[in-house]
């Protein structure tokens, strides 16, 4: 599908390839990484042809459809589903030329195209699509004027994604979404039939959607296959061997070059001494390993405060007189790490704003230690830097009673050098940016601290950081983000904001996953129904058969949860029978004492048995459910 060779690039003098060359089978699904800056934004550019590269070439495969995410969002009265639909430009040209052929066989042969190209299912593709990234049905008629620029760049990835091109280039495709949308598109993107070459720092997303990985550093594409994950550890044993040989061959030179300066001037020793220059000049260096340098953020510590940091009773939060979030009824200590789960819009926002004191509740209590400090972090502050004016500039304006030395030292801290804090923020790239904004944040030493997406624009290696810092935090931390990783582990407890209140969410992320999913399940099986209906049927009739299919679930949720957790149990119970099974294929096992093999085998039996109770209770409670559904009328 695409074969970069020997490509050479450079912006300004700069040399960001430098003999690259990488394959992308049709097909595959490659996850482009790399540091901020090393040209991962470049190579898409050069790949679409609007940039052409000093050296080299780029060949994609002269009938295949590029697509990308487009870069402007749309605009205008244009309804978002025909936003969509028109992204299948060869589509919306045959049923133009359909109203206006009056060829008898052109018209033939325009049906026979648009049923190969699934014209009949167009709609409910591109309805599922927008559904699938945040758009309720009833607002697939909106104009796409009526959105705001993040959620316009929602509809340009629905349209490019409908649009199904055989390669598919997307970067950073998360960046405007929420974590709802961010699971819809990273089951979207496993599945997907054409080839894909994604650039992102989300690892969760690197880990589900792509099945391999492009490594851009040091000027070269070297490519891995398997996952993020799979990748991450192969590189370390990669960087390991290396060094380990780095180590062995610089011992070796040692030694050699030792006898060359001990017998070089001895007569009788001469020949040998020069045998060994040659070897040397003949010896293919291995390279040193060079590691990337290392990111740190270290938040500074609060002084500890009396429990709780806020608290709230019966709140009433929302703008004017229209209530956003009611019967809220929530505290924070000082060792809370909470993340904020649900879709945007449902005032996961105006929470955070209430409990950073930038909103006032309309009705309820809200109680605060007096000598409470909040961090407050949203990606809107980057439009208050002053672009003109350096890092140590804007952090002066926020403590001017501060001397440069302090200042300086608090910048540290999130890894501005000597060199970094005096550049002006233009020229900062957009994770230096973000990492400037939560040093502003931090800078009064926060008991709370409040991160409304603070991943955008970071790399993985920085967000590892944050992920690190936040863990070494002592106060609280509320996060909103659509970076399944950080919630994982930065967060250990999980508040649900659906449904116009705030409730704790009793589960971990795989939970939520699953819940994410068999509500769209339940929605798909919803618009069927509705669209199977009798015509005669009424509002109040369909409104009737989901009220009793909300009751049905809720009273065959206990079944459901039982068979999640017999799957859970099973999936662990296999794993480790296949550990113990690769113990007792080892030949040396039956080389040494009896005692080890006879308890790995009391341990297979054991697992064996237990494997089977557990798929036992998965068919009962499996049957139970069925029967149950089958019984309603």
């Amino acid at each position: 599908m695409l074969q970069i060779k020997d490509l050479t690039y450079r912006i300004a003098g700069r040399v960001l390839f430098d003999g690259a060359s990488a394959t992308l089978p049709a097909g595959a699904r490659v996850g482009l990484v790399g540091r901020n800056g090393t040209g991962k934004s470049t190579l898409l550019r050069l790949i679409l042809g609007e940039a052409a590269p000093d050296g080299g070439a780029i060949e994609v495969h002269p009938r295949a459809r590029v697509g990308r995410l487009a870069q402007e969002a749309p605009e205008g009265d244009t309804p978002l589903i025909h936003c969509v639909l028109a992204a299948d430009t060869e589509r919306a040209a045959l049923l133009e030329e359909e109203q206006r052929t009056t060829d008898g066989h052109r018209i033939a042969e325009i049906h026979e195209r648009l049923t190969t190209i699934d014209h009949h299912t167009a709609e409910a593709r591109a309805a599922r699509i927008l559904s699938g990234l945040g758009f309720p049905a009833e607002a697939h008629g909106r104009p796409v004027g009526d959105y705001s620029g993040g959620w316009r760049m929602r509809v340009a990835l629905a349209a490019v994604l409908f649009a199904r091109p055989d390669l598919l280039l997307l970067d950073e495709p998360t960046n405007h979404l929420d974590l709802e949308a961010t699971l819809w598109l990273e089951g979207h993107l496993a599945t997907y039939p054409g080839t894909v070459l994604i650039i992102s720092h989300d690892r969760a997303l690197l880990n589900r959607a792509v099945n391999r990985i492009w490594h851009l550093d040091g000027c070269k594409l070297t490519a891995y296959g398997g996952a993020y994950d799979t990748f991450e550890k192969t590189r370390r044993e990669q960087l390991d061997l290396q060094a380990r040989a780095y180590e062995k061959q610089q011992a070796q030179r040692q030694k050699i070059q030792s006898f060359i300066d001990r017998f070089r001037a001895k007569a009788t020793k001469a020949r040998q001494a020069q045998s060994r220059v040659k070897l040397l000049e003949k010896m293919e260096m291995v390279a040193p390993v060079v590691e990337d340098h290392a990111i740190s953020f270290d938040f500074p510590e609060p002084q500890p405060l009396a429990p709780p940091l806020v608290a709230i009773e019966d709140g009433v939060a929302g703008y004017g007189e229209t209530a956003v979030l009611r019967r809220l009824n929530l505290r924070l200590d000082m060792d809370d790490r909470v993340a904020l789960l649900g879709a945007n819009g449902n005032g996961k926002s105006t929470l955070a704003k209430v409990l950073a004191g930038r909103m006032d509740l309309m009705s309820g209590s809200l109680k605060a230690s007096n000598k409470l400090t909040v961090g407050y972090f949203a990606q809107h502050q980057l439009d208050e830097l002053v672009f003109g004016q350096t890092p140590l500039w804007h952090l002066r304006r926020a403590m001017p009673d501060a001397n440069d030395t302090k200042l300086r030292a608090h910048l540290g801290r999130f890894d501005f050098t000597a060199r970094h804090v005096d550049t002006t923020v233009g020229n900062l790239s957009g994770g230096e940016k973000a990492r400037l904004l939560i040093a502003l944040m931090s800078r009064e030493a926060p008991h709370l601290m409040i991160l409304d997406e603070p991943t955008n624009h970071l790399d993985i290696d920085t967000r590892e950081a944050l992920v690190a810092a936040l863990n070494a935090f002592s106060g609280a931390v509320v996060l909103i983000t659509h970076d399944p990783h950080l919630v994982e582990l930065a967060a250990d407890r999980l508040w649900l904001v659906d449904g116009g209140t705030v409730a704790p969410f009793e589960g971990d992320m795989g939970d939520y996953r699953r819940l994410l999913l068999e509500r769209a399940r339940e929605e798909r099986r919803e618009a069927k129904t509705d669209s199977e209906a009798p015509k005669g049927a009424t509002a109040r009739d369909r409104k009737d058969d989901r009220r009793a299919a909300a009751e049905m679930r809720q009273r065959t949720a206990p079944l459901r949860k039982a068979i999640q957790a017999a799957e859970k149990n099973l999936e662990r119970l296999t794993a480790e029978k296949a550990r113990i099974e690769d113990k007792l294929a080892d030949p040396a096992l039956y080389d040494g004492p009896t005692d080890r093999l006879t308890a790995l085998q009391k341990d297979l039996g054991a697992i064996t048995k237990n494997i089977e109770a557990a798929e036992t209770a998965w068919m009962e409670a499996q049957e139970a459910l069925e029967t149950a559904e089958a019984a309603e009328p």
